[in-house]
C-alpha cells in the first residue's frame, strides 16, 4: 500500500489561497463542439494549438495551482516539442489527469448514467505518474428530476468512484472526486440542496468503506443553486448559504478542501457565486479550504477572443489572466461585478 502522506503535500499545494485549478480536460468530442461553436473546423492540430495557448500563458502560475488534462493533452507538446506536462511543471503547476472514460446509460434506470473507466486504471495511473501527473480526477454525473437520482444509481456510481480513489492513492496520485449534480433542470434551490447533500453523504460513505484516506482527497463539487430553468433563480447569497449548509451536513472534516466547478453557469455568475461563498466562509468556522476549478467559467471568454487565429493568441491569453485574476479575488471575497 502506498504511503499517502506525500499526497497531503500535493493537496496543500493545490488548495493554496487565492489560486485555483484550471479544468482543461474536455474530451475530444466536447472540445470539437466548442470549436464548432466558434465557426471552426475541429482538427487535432487546432485542439493542440488551443491547449498550447492556455498552458504557455505568461503569469498564469500566479493564479493557478493545477491544471486538469485529458489523455490527449498530457501526451501532446508545444511547437518546440516540449511536453505540456513539462511546461506546467516548469511553472510550478501540478499536472492533474482526468482518468474516467465518460458515462454510459445505467441499465434499467431511465435518464441515469454511470461513469466507466476502472478497467486497466491501475496500469494507466502508473503511466500518468511517470508522465508527471501527481493528481487525478474522476467525474460522476447526477441529474435532478422528480424521480432521479435514485439511491441505486448513487450507490453504484459512488462505489465505482471509491474504487478509483483507492487505486489512485496506491499509485501515488491524489484523487479529486467530482460527483456533479447538474445545474440543468427546473428544480428548486431546496431540491438541489437535498439532492446534493444526499449525494455527498453516499459518496463519502463509499470512500470510507473502501478505506480511502480522506486526508488525501479533494472534493470537486457543484455549487448548490436552483435549476437553470427554475422560475426563481438563486442569488449569490442564497447559493452561498445553501452550499455551505450542504457541506456541513455531508463532507467529513478530514477532507482538506473543496474546489468548485462552474457547471454551466456563465463566467460572471460563477465568479459572483464563488465570491459570496468566500465571504460566508470567512464568517464561519469551517475545516476546509475552498478554491475554484472552472472550465467554461474561465475558458469561454478565452475561446471567443482567440477564434482559432494565431494573431489573437496574446488577446486570448490576456482574457485568461483577467478571468483567473477575477476568480482569485473572488476566492478571497474581494470581487465586484464592477471589475468586469
Amino acid at each position: 500500500m502506498f504511503d499517502t502522506q506525500p499526497l497531503y503535500k500535493v493537496a496543500k499545494v493545490l488548495l493554496a489561497p487565492r489560486k485555483g485549478i484550471l479544468a482543461a480536460d474536455q474530451s475530444v468530442t466536447s472540445m470539437n463542439k466548442q470549436l464548432e461553436s466558434l465557426g471552426l473546423k475541429p482538427t487535432p492540430e487546432l485542439r493542440r494549438l488551443y491547449r498550447q495557448l492556455l498552458f504557455t500563458t505568461p503569469g498564469m502560475e500566479e493564479f493557478v495551482s493545477g491544471v486538469i488534462l485529458h489523455d490527449a493533452s498530457i501526451r501532446n507538446h508545444t511547437d518546440e516539442g516540449t511536453k505540456f506536462s513539462d511546461v506546467l511543471i516548469a511553472k510550478g503547476i501540478i499536472p492533474i489527469i482526468k482518468v474516467d472514460k465518460g458515462t454510459v446509460p445505467h441499465d434499467n434506470y431511465p435518464r441515469e448514467v454511470l461513469t466507466q473507466g476502472l478497467d486497466d486504471l491501475a496500469e494507466r495511473a502508473r503511466e500518468y505518474y511517470n508522465m508527471g501527473a501527481r493528481a487525478s480526477k474522476w467525474r460522476a454525473v447526477l441529474t435532478i428530476s422528480d424521480n432521479t437520482p435514485t439511491m441505486e444509481n448513487l450507490r453504484t456510481d459512488a462505489m465505482t468512484m471509491a474504487r478509483y480513489a483507492s487505486i489512485m492513492q496506491n499509485a501515488g496520485l491524489l484523487p479529486i472526486v467530482e460527483p456533479e449534480v447538474l445545474f440543468s433542470g427546473s428544480h428548486s434551490l431546496r431540491r438541489a440542496q437535498a439532492v446534493t447533500t444526499e449525494t455527498l453523504r453516499v459518496f463519502f460513505s463509499a470512500l470510507v468503506e473502501q478505506k480511502v484516506d480522506l486526508k488525501a482527497v479533494i472534493l470537486k463539487s457543484s455549487m448548490v443553486l436552483a435549476g437553470s430553468s427554475h422560475k426563481n433563480q438563486s442569488t449569490p447569497e442564497e447559493v452561498a448559504v445553501a452550499t455551505i449548509e450542504t457541506f456541513k451536513q455531508s463532507v467529513p472534516e478530514t477532507v482538506p478542501g473543496i474546489v468548485f466547478l462552474s457547471g454551466g453557469q456563465t463566467p460572471k455568475r460563477a465568479t459572483a457565486n464563488l465570491n459570496a461563498i468566500a465571504k460566508l466562509e470567512a464568517e464561519s468556522d469551517l475545516p476546509w479550504e475552498f478554491a475554484f476549478s472552472f472550465s467554461r467559467g474561465i475558458e469561454e471568454p478565452v475561446q471567443n477572443a482567440w477564434l482559432g487565429k494565431k494573431e489573437n493568441v496574446p488577446l486570448a491569453q490576456a482574457e485568461l489572466i483577467k478571468r483567473l485574476r477575477l476568480n482569485s479575488l473572488a476566492d478571497g471575497g474581494e470581487y465586484s461585478p464592477d471589475m468586469e
